[in-house]
């Protein structure tokens, strides 16, 4: 690891997650302190259109109240 932080990727390990210049990649910490290395390679333009336009413009008070039921979870029963 260089001063900065950063890490070189064997060239091998790079050919096999077809890693590109520039490519990002996300770094997760698996039990046992192993390191689980994950292309995200994607772009996030590729999300776009994923979720259909609503039929009509929704409040901020809609807006808000669906993002607070979101956070609370299901009812509880």
């Amino acid at each position: 690891m260089t001063s900065k932080g950063r890490v070189t990727i064997p060239k091998p390990i790079r050919d096999k997650l077809r890693l590109e210049h520039g490519d990002m990649l996300e770094l997760t910490l698996v039990e046992g302190g192993g390191l689980l290395v994950t292309p995200a390679t994607a772009p996030v333009i590729r999300l776009k259109g994923m979720v259909p336009r609503p039929d009509a413009p929704l409040s901020l008070e809609t807006l808000d109240d669906a993002v607070a039921m979101a956070v609370a979870g299901p009812p509880l029963k």
